[in-house]
């Protein structure tokens, strides 16, 4: 455990950041691995069915990740505060509530995968395996929550070493599993499924056993155990604005894919594989904006409210820096990137439409970079609302750009609708963020 109400705020946010980042890379390679295994394979159908797929999915998983984020500044909060029973009895309320709701989006996923993938507009020739693939993914549901509820746990006591070693084994797992049934004995789509399944309910599983053997600061007391509407309308009322702002964006990327739907296969494969770089370069800067918002909630939840700005430079800082990685890898490497996805007849095209919009994002992730910083911000301070108005206005940007874009541009329109709709959301935060500070009288 790590408190951050004390020490410089530099060493904290780079331990606790690092191994959050790498942790988020893991994660990511869980659908990574399986779409380009899929691809190499299995066929350009199978990745296209998972490209379909997988912004449903994530609508479920960054639902679920927003709750257990909510979740997580209480615990900051309390842990900041002294307060371990309180800590405790978040998690516990967490655990019972969230596991019993992914449960039912599980059976209703699976009962209403037709109903989804027909509003998307599936091509028929590949509709039947992406159903298979979509019913099968949405069994994985409770274990993600469970994994996730841990981990933010274990990051609101300042422990993100390790929820990354949970990851790495079942990355590993995932891989091994897929490479034996999928390269090795030619099973199809529905092996892949099963194996990222398996590997989150395996990463699940590894959170419990250690929460309960070595963590007993975080691990519920047996008289903890039951449901206090107090402190579950609390949950939600910090919980289910983050759950909301992260299922804005998967909404809207499930419009968007909609529209590159009508583009053809060739399409739907190129933004599939564009799109799980999109998630390389995006998501892991969620890490440092997590790591801002425990410093910050900590910090707050013990009244030290004269280191809240120091580290919030120190974030901004390291989200440039990370930028500087990514698009610098991103535009250098972008050909090979895409050609991990796919080989075979009709590679060329998925690679050229492909590099083509990784050619502009290098330039425009930037942007996500700093809106992450920000959203962090005002993650530590609780102000879930402000969040909430900056990822809707985001994400409605975005959208209607792309309608308007996609047509005349084809993928790389929705390249310049996302650089449209992060820009909006800094030029609304920006100026809020002074504000915040000048109320709350943040003045170093």
């Amino acid at each position: 455990m790590t408190d951050m109400t004390v020490g410089a705020p530099r060493s904290h946010l780079w331990r606790h950041a690092l191994p959050l980042l790498l942790g988020n890379w893991l994660q990511l390679s869980y659908n990574a691995v399986d779409t380009i295994i899929a691809g190499r394979f299995i066929g350009q159908d199978a990745l296209a069915a998972e490209g379909i797929a997988g912004p449903v999915m994530n609508l479920v998983i960054l639902a679920i990740t927003g709750l257990c984020i909510g979740a997580g500044i209480l615990m900051s909060e309390a842990f900041g505060g002294k307060d371990y029973a309180r800590v405790q009895k978040i998690l516990a309320n967490t655990l019972m509530a969230g596991f019993g709701v992914c449960c039912l989006l599980a059976l209703a996923g699976i009962l209403l995968a037709n109903r989804i993938l027909t509003f998307l507009a599936v091509p028929q020739e590949i509709y039947t395996i992406t159903a298979t693939y979509l019913r099968i993914t949405f069994l994985g549901a409770p274990f993600t929550f469970c994994y996730n509820a841990l981990t933010a746990g274990l990051k609101s006591v300042g422990d993100a070493d390790t929820p990354l070693k949970f990851l790495a084994f079942s990355a590993v797992l995932n891989a091994v599993l897929d490479l034996i049934f999928l390269g090795i004995l030619g099973f199809g789509i529905l092996c892949s499924a099963l194996t990222t399944v398996f590997a989150e309910a395996v990463c699940a599983g590894l959170g419990l056993c250690y929460t309960v053997r070595h963590v007993p600061a975080l691990c519920p007391k047996r008289t903890q155990w039951k449901f206090e509407p107090e402190l579950l309308r609390q949950i939600l009322r910090y919980g289910g604005p983050t759950a909301l702002q992260q299922t804005i964006q998967p909404v809207c990327k499930v419009l968007i894919q909609g529209q590159v739907n009508t583009l053809g296969v060739s399409a739907i494969a190129a933004f599939n594989a564009v799109t799980r770089a999109d998630d390389f370069a995006c998501i892991p800067a969620q890490s440092i904006s997590s790591a801002i918002s425990t410093y910050i909630a900590q910090n707050r939840g013990a009244g030290n409210y004269e280191r809240i700005r120091p580290g919030f430079r120190v974030g901004i800082r390291l989200e440039f820096c990370y930028w500087l990685l990514i698009g610098t890898v991103t535009a250098l490497l972008r050909k090979p990137l895409v050609s991990l996805f796919v080989t075979g007849e009709g590679s060329e095209e998925v690679i050229r439409l492909g590099s083509q919009y990784l050619a502009w994002m290098a330039l425009f992730y930037l942007l996500p970079t700093m809106t992450n910083g920000v959203q962090g911000f005002f993650r530590g301070l609780g102000k879930m609302k402000t969040m909430m108005l900056g990822t809707f206005l985001q994400a409605s940007i975005r959208t209607v750009c792309t309608y308007l874009l996609i047509s005349r541009l084809g993928i790389t329109g929705i390249a310049f609708s996302c650089a449209i709709g992060w820009s909006a959301m800094l030029l609304f935060e920006v100026p809020y963020y002074f504000i915040t500070c000048r109320r709350q009288a943040l003045t170093r």
